[in-house]
């Protein structure tokens, strides 16, 4: 077991979580145009493909959580209603949906984001909020959940929402034939004997306590309500934009819906989003004035983005972008070899070289905002004596892997790049296979024994029903753990995150000694806009241009 000793001491630093290991300076600081160029050399990678971060070295950084010309908000002026908003949109593929809950791809969110709405979500600042709920109310103990709407609601077509819609919605979601990703989480709701109090109230009861049931349905694009009959190709749904046509793989056109209930919004007339299937493209476009906004960029971009006359929105967010390895296939069966992998990664390196120092450090955990996120593991440091050690434990001396890699996300393929120089140290020979992203969503997701993957931020009991339980509909990593999984079923029946607090640290702890996951860094979320785009906030969801909410945005 990796028990995080050798010398490992904890560190606190101000504002933030403990880093053990080594001093905050090293983990918090930039590095210079000469360390970076020092360092590209040593990894094999060349300055063309770090890009103008080098560039950037030398001039004022935009600060995060901001604009380089101050918040996108204080204008000085009031909003403006009418115009189109065009978008460059990362990630998407031919196998992008309009399905308000079935979103896979980062296109997908952005477009279900616009057109869709749950009862309760994270707002900008990874906090929960109602939304088309106006109460969400337990019993005593977490049994039976009592939604009343918000009333005069009404979708896409006119129609009033109500409990009939809520009920629908779950049980869409839950539908045994072809059960959605949000499936795994609602296991807890006894779906069947959902009832209609009123037309604006449900009640939920519960086949077991379900501590987290409003954590769980504020998940990024599973929770959201869709009308009795919905049609995934006739897509109706609450949000400010409506349907008006869609092209998978390439763009769609949404309008602005006169009957949104948020009064006076969206200001926006028109929203054209488009898939873009590379950084080099989006940025060119949006310099060219071809996009008002691009998203998930690299610091490789920031450089051209502000020559060009443009703006950067650049978020500390708590998205992730892990590697995955399959436990159950060899050699990352066996456990030691996961651990090894990890010992290889020298974190501030390879943030500092993808990232320019924009982002914060991980651990192999998800949810960093979660609270009950343990701070108090063992910052995992780069140690190639022991991974070397690990590794000839296991059997796997100079051991050769393949790792799938696609423009998924930002970052995601230089972040591959680096992870195979370091490896190098431990003699491990990392191959890079660079797929499409259309490729890399296909038959072959959740089956790749070694490769990367792009999460937003949730709590943390949600997230392990997507990802880490065997019977999560994203199981990338194929994770099966008997305590685990009891672990997990025990923790809804405490009410309270204190409450919580001891199974889940038990539960990160697995995480920490066994898990698939490699996370070296919570990347920030850049983001590209023009000068006379207006109303963007920056999210620490991990989800680009304020959590994709166009609603508020206008445009001069």
């Amino acid at each position: 077991m990796d028990d995080g000793r050798f010398g490992l001491d904890r560190v606190g630093t101000k504002g933030g979580p403990h880093r053990g290991g080594l001093p905050a300076a090293v983990f918090d600081r930039r590095l210079s145009r000469r360390e970076i160029l020092g360092l590209a050399a040593r990894l094999g990678i060349s300055t063309a493909s770090l890009g103008l971060v080098l560039e950037a070295c030398s001039t004022a950084k935009p600060s995060a959580t901001s604009t380089a010309a101050g918040p996108s908000t204080s204008t000085g002026s009031h909003p403006r209603r009418g115009g189109t908003l065009t978008g460059g949109v990362s990630g998407g593929s031919s196998a992008d949906t309009l399905d308000g809950q079935d979103p896979v791809t980062n296109a997908d969110f952005a477009r279900v984001n616009s057109l869709f709405q749950p009862l309760a979500g994270l707002d900008t600042a990874a906090q929960l909020k109602l939304v088309l709920a106006e109460s969400i109310e337990p019993n005593a103990d977490a049994t039976n959940w009592v939604v009343r709407l918000k009333p005069g609601i009404t979708f896409h077509n006119g129609k009033d929402l109500t409990a009939d819609d809520i009920i629908f919605s779950f049980q869409r979601e839950v539908n045994p034939k072809d059960p959605l990703p949000g499936a795994t989480g609602l296991v807890p709701v006894d779906v069947a004997a959902m009832k209609k109090l009123d037309p604006l109230t449900v009640s939920i009861p519960c086949h077991t306590p379900f501590s987290t049931f409003v954590e769980t349905i504020a998940q990024v694009g599973y929770g959201n309500i869709v009308p009795v009959g919905f049609d995934p190709k006739n897509p109706v749904g609450t949000g400010p934009f409506r349907y008006k046509s869609f092209t998978p793989g390439a763009q769609s056109t949404f309008v602005r819906y006169t009957d949104y209930w948020e009064t006076g919004l969206p200001y926006l007339d028109e929203l054209v989003l488009t898939d873009v299937a590379d950084e080099t493209t989006q940025v060119s476009g949006l310099v060219g004035g071809q996009f008002d906004v691009v998203d998930l960029l690299s610091s490789s971009s920031t450089g051209t983005v502000l020559s060009g006359g443009a703006r950067l929105l650049i978020a500390e967010g708590g998205g992730w972008t892990p590697f995955t390895m399959r436990v159950d296939l060899r050699p990352f069966s066996d456990v030691r070899v996961r651990q090894a992998l990890r010992y290889l990664v020298d974190r501030p390196e390879m943030i500092n070289l993808v990232f320019d120092g924009h982002g914060t450090i991980g651990n192999d955990l998800f949810s960093i905002w979660d609270p009950n996120y343990d701070h108090e593991l063992p910052q995992r440091v780069q140690d190639i004596p022991r991974a070397k050690h690990l590794l000839k434990a296991a059997g796997y001396e100079n051991l050769t892997l393949q790792l799938v890699t696609a423009d998924i996300a930002q970052g995601t393929v230089l972040a591959a790049q680096v992870f195979a120089q370091q490896a190098q140290a431990a003699g491990v020979n990392v191959q890079l296979n660079k797929v499409t992203v259309t490729d890399f969503y296909g038959s072959s997701y959740l089956k790749w024994p070694f490769a990367q993957d792009y999460w937003y931020y949730t709590y943390y009991l949600p997230q392990v029903s997507d990802a880490t339980l065997p019977n999560a509909p994203f199981n990338e990593c194929h994770f099966d753990n008997a305590r685990y999984s009891a672990l997990y079923n025990e923790a809804l029946k405490r009410v309270g995150a204190a409450a919580r607090a001891d199974i889940v640290h038990e539960m990160q702890q697995i995480d920490y000694d066994e898990g698939g996951y490699i996370i070296p860094y919570f990347p920030p979320v850049i983001d590209g806009y023009a000068a006379s785009v207006h109303g963007l906030v920056p999210s620490k969801v991990g989800v680009s241009l304020g959590n994709f909410d166009f609603s508020r945005v206008w445009i001069d």
